[in-house]
C-alpha cells in the first residue's frame, strides 16, 4: 500500500507501544500483538512502536536494552504487523517524542505524578531493592502522553494497568488546548474485550509481566514448546477437584480458562463445562498455546535471519512517524512561545 492510499480520507489514528524492559509474553501477544495485527492496523492508521526510552526509567543494561528493542520489533513484525499497511518504528529514533515530552512535564503538575499507581509500586520495588528511584520514574507519563498527542492519536489500545496514564494524557491534552488554543486530539482508552490481562501462571492473582525477575510463571513468546508445557503443567490452580469460572475465588483456573478462550476460542465458563479435572484442562490449554505462538516464533526466525530487512523497516517507520508528529510538535512549540525551529 503507497503513502497516499494509507493516507486517503479522515480515518482513526491509533497508537501503542511495547517496552523492551523485558521479553516480551504470552500475555503482550493475546492482550494486545495480536489485535493489532488482526484488527488494529487494518480498521485505522496505526502507528505501533517500541518505547525503548521508557526502559531508561530504572536501572538498565545499555546493550540488554538495544538487544531487546530489536528483538521486540522482530516480534511486532513476526506476530503479523504489515509496513505496508502500519508503521512500526522505535520511539527514540523520532525526537518529537523527547520534544513534547517536556511540554507534557511543563503541563502536568507533581501533584498528577505522583498520584500514578504504577510510578508508586514501581517506585516502592526500587527501594524495596535498596536502589534509588529515578526522576524519570515519576515523569514518564509525560513521556507517554507525548508518545500518544505527537500522531493526533484517536485511540489508544491499553491494558488495565496503562488506563490511568491515558487519561493523564486527556487531561494533559485538554489542559494545553485551554491554555494556548487547540493543538491536540483528545484521545481514549481502548480496551480488549478478551485476555486484556493474562494473569502469571505461579501468582494468578498478579499480571504476567515481561520483567518479573522470576520467569516460571510466565510465558514468553519466544519460549520453545516443552518449556511452554511444563509452564502451563506447574501452573497453580487451588485443591477443589473440579473446574469452575469463578476469577475471584479460583483465580489459577480462571486464568487457565481465559487463556485458552483466547487462543482456542469459546468463553471461559461454557468452557469450564467440558473439563472435569485441572489436569485434562492445564494439557489443553498447554497444547492451545504452543499452537498459538508456534507461527510467531517461526515468522521471528525467519526475520532474526535477516536484520537487514528488520532495520530497513524501522527506518521507514522512523521517517513516517517524524513526518507525521513534526507539524504538530512544532505547533505546540509555537503555542507556547518559543521560537520556530526553521
Amino acid at each position: 500500500m503507497n503513502e497516499s492510499t494509507r493516507t486517503a480520507g479522515p480515518r482513526t489514528r491509533i497508537f501503542s507501544g511495547v517496552q523492551p524492559t523485558g521479553h516480551l509474553t504470552l500475555g503482550n501477544y493475546l492482550g494486545a500483538m495480536r489485535r493489532w495485527a488482526a484488527e488494529d492496523q487494518h480498521r485505522a492508521d496505526a502507528l505501533f512502536c517500541v518505547v525503548d526510552l521508557h526502559a531508561l526509567t530504572v536501572e538498565h543494561d545499555p546493550a540488554r536494552v538495544r538487544r531487546l528493542s530489536r528483538q521486540a520489533a522482530t516480534l511486532l513484525l513476526a506476530s503479523g504487523l504489515d509496513p505496508e499497511i502500519c508503521t512500526v518504528f522505535v520511539q527514540s529514533q523520532v525526537d518529537e517524542h523527547l520534544r513534547l515530552s517536556y511540554l507534557m512535564e511543563c503541563t502536568a503538575s507533581d501533584g498528577e505524578m505522583r498520584r500514578m499507581i504504577q510510578y508508586k509500586e514501581k517506585a516502592a520495588a526500587v527501594q524495596a531493592r535498596g536502589g534509588s528511584v529515578r526522576l524519570s520514574l515519576l515523569t514518564y507519563p509525560a513521556l507517554m502522553a507525548a508518545d500518544i498527542l505527537a500522531y493526533g492519536t484517536h485511540e489508544v489500545p491499553v491494558g488495565d494497568d496503562q488506563a490511568q496514564h491515558v487519561e493523564l494524557t486527556r487531561d494533559l491534552a485538554v489542559r494545553f488546548n485551554q491554555r494556548y488554543g487547540a493543538t491536540f486530539v483528545v484521545p481514549k482508552a481502548v480496551h480488549p474485550p478478551v485476555a486484556a490481562r493474562v494473569k502469571d501462571l505461579q501468582e494468578p492473582t498478579s499480571k504476567m509481566g515481561k520483567s518479573h525477575a522470576r520467569s516460571a510463571g510466565v510465558v514468553y513468546v519466544l519460549d520453545e514448546p516443552e518449556a511452554v508445557r511444563k509452564k502451563v503443567m506447574r501452573a497453580v490452580t487451588d485443591s477443589e477437584p473440579d473446574v469452575s469460572y469463578e476469577p475471584e475465588p479460583r483465580p489459577g483456573v480462571a486464568n487457565l480458562l481465559e487463556v485458552l478462550a483466547a487462543c482456542a476460542g469459546g468463553e471461559p465458563r461454557r468452557l469450564a463445562e467440558e473439563y472435569d479435572s485441572c489436569g485434562a484442562l492445564k494439557k489443553d490449554v498447554a497444547e492451545a498455546v504452543v499452537e498459538t505462538l508456534r507461527p510467531v516464533r517461526e515468522r521471528h526466525a525467519e526475520l532474526a535471519a535477516d536484520p537487514g530487512c528488520v532495520d530497513a523497516v524501522l527506518r521507514a517507520g522512523a521517517e513516517r512517524a517524524r513526518g507525521l508528529a513534526r507539524p504538530r510538535v512544532d505547533a505546540a512549540f509555537e503555542a507556547v512561545g518559543l521560537r520556530p525551529m526553521r
